[in-house]
C-alpha cells in the first residue's frame, strides 16, 4: 500500500469514525480496506463503481454470514442502502456493519423492522409477512396446503403483535413485542449474523490486518 493510500484511508477513517458509534478508529481503518478489497473484485473497465451493488452485497451475506434466504438478503442491502441509489458506499457500509455487527437492541429494532418492511411504508401488512414466514418455515412433505398454516401464523403473529389492532404491525407495534419478547426480534427470518460469523469476520478483519 502506497503512503497517499495510507494517508487517504487514516483520513476517511477519522471522519467517519466522528459518526459510527461501535468501531474505533483503526477499526474503521480495517473496514474500509476491507470495503475496498471487496469493492476491487468487482470493478468493471472504464467504469467507475461507487459502491457494493445488490449482486455483490448478497454474495457477502451469503458466503461470510451464511445468509441463504433472497428476500432477507434484499431487505439487508435496502437497509444498508440509505440513499436508495442501489449501491453500498463506504460510508454505508461501515454504518450498516456497526449496527448489523454490534447494535443495541433499539438499533437492532430499527434494522430488522427496516429489513421486514418489504415496500418500505412503515408498516408490516399481512402480505408482506406470508411469503417471509413462508420462507422461514420447513414445509412438512405431509401437508396438503402448507399456506393454510402460514395464513394460521399471520394471524397468531398479528393478535401477539399487533397492539393497536389495526390489520398490520406498525414500527411502534413491533417495537413493543420485541421489548417485551426478545426472541421475536427476528421473527420474520433471519437478518442478523449468529456469534460465529461475527467473530470470524472480526478476527479477519480487526485482527489479522493489523499484523499485515
Amino acid at each position: 500500500m502506497s503512503a497517499m493510500n495510507r494517508k487517504l484511508i487514516q483520513t476517511l477513517a477519522e471522519t467517519i469514525s466522528k459518526h459510527v458509534k461501535h468501531f474505533n478508529k483503526t477499526e474503521v481503518e480495517c473496514l474500509i480496506r476491507e470495503f475496498n478489497v471487496l469493492l476491487g473484485e468487482q470493478t468493471i473497465p472504464g467504469k467507475a463503481v461507487t459502491g457494493l451493488d445488490r449482486i455483490q452485497f448478497r454474495s457477502i451475506l451469503h458466503n461470510i454470514f451464511k445468509m441463504t434466504d433472497d428476500m432477507i438478503m434484499d431487505g439487508v442491502f435496502r437497509a444498508f442502502d440509505k440513499d436508495n441509489d442501489c449501491f453500498v458506499s463506504m460510508k454505508e457500509w461501515i454504518e450498516g456493519l456497526s449496527v448489523f455487527l454490534r447494535g443495541t437492541l433499539d438499533e437492532h429494532i430499527k434494522y430488522c423492522f427496516d429489513v421486514y418492511d418489504l415496500n418500505g411504508d412503515n408498516s408490516l401488512a399481512r402480505e408482506e409477512m406470508f411469503p417471509m414466514l413462508k420462507n422461514s418455515l420447513i414445509r412438512q412433505p405431509t401437508e396438503e396446503d402448507p399456506d393454510e398454516g402460514i395464513k394460521d401464523l399471520v394471524d397468531i403473529t398479528l393478535k401477539k403483535m399487533d397492539h393497536d389492532h389495526d390489520g398490520k404491525l406498525s414500527f411502534s407495534d413491533f417495537e413493543k413485542s420485541v421489548k417485551e419478547e426478545n426472541l421475536l426480534l427476528e421473527a420474520f427470518g433471519t437478518c442478523l449474523p449468529d456469534t460465529t460469523s461475527i467473530e470470524a469476520f472480526e478476527q479477519r478483519v480487526f485482527q489479522e490486518q493489523l499484523y499485515q
